[in-house]
């Protein structure tokens, strides 16, 4: 595993994973089933870093031009994890991605559940999930 902030931006391949940095102690399982993916795997920690500095350095590894593929992974429950999966639409907002396919997985019981990017979207609007809930 690779500290995103200190690797080099021309260091990625295709298949890019990045996860919350306690996921592979806390949840060793579902970290083997991301290196069945890829063993591109990079950890960050949104306790010690700001999401702002992760966004720009991610922006700047797809303006690359190599990435084809993004998985995002974190424990499940985490209020600083949680925002690596937000990161999605502040990309979106930055660069075109449309040629990127982008994942998200929350690690739970030692294994992976696929978030649909409806579930993250609602998770940030606190009125609009309040609404489903009625």
């Amino acid at each position: 595993m690779k500290d995103l902030l200190k690797t080099n931006c021309f260091d990625i391949q295709e298949t890019m994973i990045i996860v919350g940095s306690c996921l592979k102690s806390m949840q060793p399982n579902a970290y083997k089933q991301l290196e069945q993916i890829s063993s591109n795997i990079y950890d960050v920690c949104l306790e010690k870093e700001h999401l702002n500095m992760v966004v720009t350095k991610i922006i700047g590894m797809i303006a690359r031009g190599k990435i084809k593929n993004l998985i995002f992974a974190t424990v499940d429950k985490s209020p600083h994890c949680v925002q690596l999966h937000y990161i999605i639409k502040e990309l979106e907002n930055a660069i075109n991605i449309s040629n990127i396919k982008i994942r998200n997985y929350v690690a739970v019981n030692d294994g992976l559940i696929e978030i649909p990017l409806e579930v993250i979207s609602l998770s940030k609007n606190l009125s609009k999930l309040k609404e489903k809930l009625s």
